[in-house]
């Protein structure tokens, strides 16, 4: 396959994921965090069709996955970095299994557990998907300011999930560790996801 369709495949499916994901997290789980029996009693399509969104961006993260590592295959670290990313959407897969979990569920304690379940899991995911976004700044030659914000948010969500498990008072500095994960991994990854769609032959 040709490394210009191969990028648009890159390119096209990191929008899907991004969109997918802003619904999902923004729209599902938080008016599942804010009102969980109400929501799920409520408003069951919309959860559901947030489920789906999650396994969408699952599908999404493998096509991704494979289209970088048939781009940059002849380097030495891209079979590792597709394992990594591969990883990632694999708990990922197991973590929509706790929401699925909330549809059956009857009071909003039982609810918000199955949330935290799928956020602790979905958080181990991020280690590797770190791991996965400092390999990929390494094996990109240019945009050299997108292989830096790469590799920025891959040591973030690495440090970030190590935070979780080690600091007794992680909430305090919850929305700190927010900013400083999600600032370079929205420029990093959606100016990347723009690069493969428009970059030429000859810019691979």
């Amino acid at each position: 396959m040709k490394s210009r369709t191969l990028s648009v495949w890159a390119g096209v499916s990191y929008l899907i994921i991004f969109f997918a994901a802003i619904f999902a997290n923004f729209f599902v789980i938080e008016a599942i965090l804010q009102n969980p029996l109400p929501t799920i009693q409520e408003n069951h399509l919309m959860v559901r069709w947030g489920i789906m969104a999650f396994i969408i961006t699952v599908v999404f993260d493998v096509v991704v996955a494979w289209a970088l590592y048939e781009l940059y295959k002849t380097h030495a670290l891209s079979a590792l970095s597709m394992l990594f990313r591969m990883m990632h959407a694999a708990i990922m897969a197991v973590a929509v299994f706790a929401l699925v979990e909330t549809l059956t569920l009857s009071t909003g304690e039982e609810i918000l557990n199955q949330v935290n379940t799928f956020n602790t899991i979905w958080l181990i995911g991020l280690f590797f998907f770190g791991f996965h976004l400092i390999l990929l700044g390494k094996i990109l030659t240019h945009p050299k300011w997108i292989t830096w914000f790469l590799m920025l948010a891959g040591c973030m969500y690495a440090i970030d999930t190590t935070a979780h498990f080690v600091l007794p008072d992680y909430k305090q500095y919850a929305s700190v560790f927010l900013a400083l994960v999600a600032i370079p991994s929205i420029v990093g990854e959606m100016s990347l996801a723009v690069w493969l769609l428009v970059k030429t032959e000859k810019s691979s």
